[in-house]
């Protein structure tokens, strides 16, 4: 169980919204992230920072900036672990109708966040969670730049879809008191996976918690939004190898999610884009083969007409689709030159296929 160094109080009109903010070892981040929290429209009613094995100055300086701490005792589990044990103290305490945000320790919300996934939640009943559309930090030189280009196209997407998201991202989210219940008992009861049998809100048998908790939350009768008023800024990864384990942890925990639930209606979609993304694999592998055995066999290139208009369509789509990122990286992203970052991505969603179908050691 979580110990709490000072423990908040509890008298409030109203419901109630107390942020949760897993670290481990974020003194570069936490002042900022917290600090944010402070400028929110509706500013949250308690900040609780959970250090997790931290051995730098991460509790003296959420002390600092505001928050209350709570230190994990003997978590092995990572992120879902230390927001199991806080919720096991935090939750009893909490009316159904009060709401709790959990939020990365190195994402820092924009000042309406709050007060929009609020709005959204009292509109709707039926809505579980409330995640966010993240835009990349600056820095991380051009993996950095790489990612923040992908992550603009994602909140296009979004946007495009009103708010319509696959899965309730972890970087930030809203939940009522409630339906953290309802997936706590649902749990014990064995209406949806019960993870390590102990009951917790988070699965800690999984690699991508936020991915778990949206299938979770859908198969519960729940839907989840990321609407366009609640956004954010996150850490991109610095090098090409922090990317690599992030987005190999990060495919392989959304496949076994899927094998996890098995095939139901929520899980049909998800299933879907795994068959697609396969077929890009495949795709991207066929393409390059068709490259190489032209160097190989003609000493040059000799793209064939459909490899062509393929390249054709795949550069429009990349000018089209960075719109938010401005005219001159839209006229760049047409020369094509994020495709070996492309490649890169198709790459590890090779391994993380063959990972799982061969069942290999999980890193985190």
């Amino acid at each position: 169980m979580a110990v709490l160094t000072e423990a908040p109080a509890t008298t409030s009109t109203g419901s109630r919204l107390v942020v949760l903010i897993p670290a481990h070892d974020e003194a570069d981040g936490i002042t900022e992230t917290v600090t944010a929290l402070s400028r929110q429209t509706r500013p949250p009613d308690e900040i609780l920072v959970v250090s997790d094995n931290s051995t730098d100055d991460t509790v003296d300086l959420a002390e600092r900036a505001g928050a209350y701490v709570a230190e994990t005792v003997g978590n092995t589990h990572k992120k879902a672990g230390a927001l199991n044990q806080v919720l096991s103290v935090v939750l009893p305490r909490l009316q159904d109708d009060d709401l709790v945000l959990v939020q990365d320790a190195d994402s820092v919300l924009d000042p309406e966040f709050i007060e929009s996934a609020l709005a959204r939640l009292a509109a709707d009943h039926r809505l579980g969670a409330v995640g966010g559309v993240f835009r990349g930090q600056d820095g991380g030189g051009f993996v950095g730049h790489l990612q923040r280009n992908e992550y603009a196209r994602y909140a296009r997407d979004v946007r495009r879809l009103k708010g319509k998201c696959l899965v309730v991202t972890g970087t930030a989210a809203v939940f009522r008191v409630s339906t953290l219940r309802h997936v706590q008992s649902a749990r014990l009861s064995g209406e949806i996976p019960a993870g390590d049998g102990h009951g917790g809100v988070y699965d800690t048998t999984v690699l991508t918690e936020d991915n778990e908790i949206s299938f979770a939350l859908m198969h519960l009768g729940y839907t989840i939004l990321s609407p366009k008023g609640c956004t954010l800024t996150t850490e991109v990864m610095p090098t090409w190898r922090d990317l690599w384990n992030q987005r190999l942890r990060w495919k392989r925990g959304a496949i076994e999610n899927c094998v996890q639930y098995g095939f139901t209606r929520v899980t049909a979609p998800y299933w879907g884009r795994q068959i697609v993304t396969m077929l890009g694999v495949l795709v991207t592998a066929a393409y390059l083969a068709t490259l190489v055995w032209s160097v190989v066999a003609y000493g040059a290139l000799n793209i064939q007409p459909f490899w062509l208009a393929l390249t054709g369509v795949f550069a429009l789509e990349r000018v089209i689709t960075l719109r938010d990122r401005g005219p001159f990286r839209q006229i760049l992203a047409g020369t094509l030159y994020e495709l070996p970052f492309d490649i890169f991505l198709q790459v590890c969603h090779g391994k993380a296929y063959l990972d799982s179908a061969l069942n290999r050691e999980r890193r985190w």
